[in-house]
């Protein structure tokens, strides 16, 4: 088993920063490919980012790209995602989730496992 911890959520203003941490531990072997979704109550899970732990690839929604970095501590296990140039349109329900493998995916039936989720909400 795996399991995912995220942190950093928060109350922030439009055009504030945060950054938010997933943390990993159990049973994780080799390459492997940690991604973040969000959510807002009444509509589906929607890819965000995501990297793979060997080479640091990476992939970004269009939504994102250019205001959220995501990289990751190989010593420490953990993900971050940095959020600058916050929207209230970012408001929601933030999860870290990981696969096997050096490829991200945008799909997240390809994800087996899954953190609790954090909240963050942009005010306008």
């Amino acid at each position: 088993q795996v399991q995912l911890v995220e942190s950093g959520g928060g109350l922030v203003q439009a055009g504030d920063s945060l950054r938010l941490a997933c943390a990993a531990s159990g049973r994780i072997f080799g390459s492997y490919v940690v991604g973040w979704f969000r959510q807002t109550p009444g509509k589906q899970r929607e890819f965000v980012a995501a990297i793979s732990w060997i080479g640091g690839i990476t992939d970004y929604a269009d939504s994102v790209q250019g205001r959220f970095t995501v990289s990751r501590d190989n010593a420490k296990n953990t993900v971050y995602l940095q959020m600058n140039s916050l929207k209230p349109d970012d408001t929601a329900v933030y999860y870290c989730t990981t696969r096997g493998g050096n490829r991200p995916s945008r799909d997240q039936s390809n994800y087996p496992y899954w953190g609790q989720g954090t909240q963050v909400t942009v005010s306008s």
